[in-house]
């Protein structure tokens, strides 16, 4: 690292403090995990003919634990079926504790939702690639994510559903007042 850098970095640390913004990993931790490959030892004669059917679910949690600590935790379940065959089940919650303060409304939204799910994400591929491949199962490795677009498909969705709530509220005549 460059003096110019070091410089430029201590600068931008500077700048967060004098207008009370702070952001610091505090841990990041393997909440719960779980593998199971319940066509083993079978499935490992699929041999050249292995291609397995992936299926990915990724959610993610939020939890105040202090002040301006919060506890987000990603969760994800990767199955492989073989034809018939359950292959593998993999479900991993990787959690990480970050302090945030000085952030509001939507840039604050934005931090939870996207930012510490990305920092999240790399974690996961490693274990859930570790896991696969420590159960006998060729390599398996997840595709990056943009948690930015995730992010913003998402508000999308509930910025949709709040205005068709909004609408069925303002034509209900159930909730008319007489």
């Amino acid at each position: 690292m460059t003096a110019e850098t070091t410089a430029t970095m201590s600068e931008q640390q500077q700048e967060g403090a004098d207008s009370g913004r702070r952001f610091q990993i505090q841990r990041l931790y393997l909440k719960d995990v779980s593998f199971e490959s319940p066509a083993a030892p079978g499935i490992f004669s699929a041999g050249s003919d292995w291609q397995p059917q992936i299926s990915f679910q990724l959610n993610t949690e939020h939890n105040q634990v202090g002040e301006t600590l919060h506890e987000i935790v990603l969760g994800v379940t990767v199955t492989a079926q073989h034809g018939d065959r359950t292959a593998f089940l993999v479900e991993l919650k990787q959690a990480g504790l970050f302090d945030i303060a000085g952030f509001e409304g939507e840039e604050f939204e934005h931090m939870l939702g996207s930012y510490c799910p990305g920092i999240l994400y790399p974690y996961v591929r490693t274990a859930v690639g570790d896991l696969v491949q420590k159960g006998g199962l060729p390599q398996l490795v997840l595709q990056p994510i943009n948690f930015d677009v995730v992010y913003a498909q998402q508000r999308a969705r509930k910025q949709s559903a709040d205005g068709d709530a909004s609408a069925d509220a303002a034509t209900d005549p159930s909730d008319a007042t007489h």
